[in-house]
């Protein structure tokens, strides 16, 4: 009986992980689509992908230039582990964005995008 419940238990711990994060299913980035990136400066300047924008959301930034950007665009949001990249796609949702996808990490946003970090 203790190993069963060992092993549900390591189940649930490792299904558990995985719904945490976000997928790296492919995603296509068109050339109009805005890649946001919600970190702080300092976790930008030491790697982003490619062409991504700093709205940092920690700081305030982010919540500033909402009102700022297209709720017509497209937008790919990323963070360093996916908490605040959740929190930014949903201020976006509850605000009216339609075309908003949540890439977690900075990792997992480069590997779905195909996109570089420099």
């Amino acid at each position: 009986m203790r190993k069963l419940v060992a092993v549900f238990a390591s189940l649930v711990f490792v299904l558990g992980l995985s719904a945490c994060s976000a997928s790296a299913d492919p995603v296509e980035v068109g050339p109009d689509t805005v890649v946001i990136d919600v970190r702080t400066a300092a976790e930008y300047d030491a790697g982003h992908l490619e062409g991504a924008t700093l709205l940092d959301l920690n700081s305030g930034e982010f919540q500033a230039e909402l009102p700022s950007l297209d709720p017509a665009g497209e937008y790919i949001v990323y963070c360093r582990s996916g908490n605040r990249s959740g929190q930014a796609t949903k201020m976006m949702e509850d605000a009216g964005f339609e075309n908003v996808t949540d890439l977690g990490s900075m990792e997992n946003a480069s590997e779905a995008t195909g996109l570089a970090i420099e």
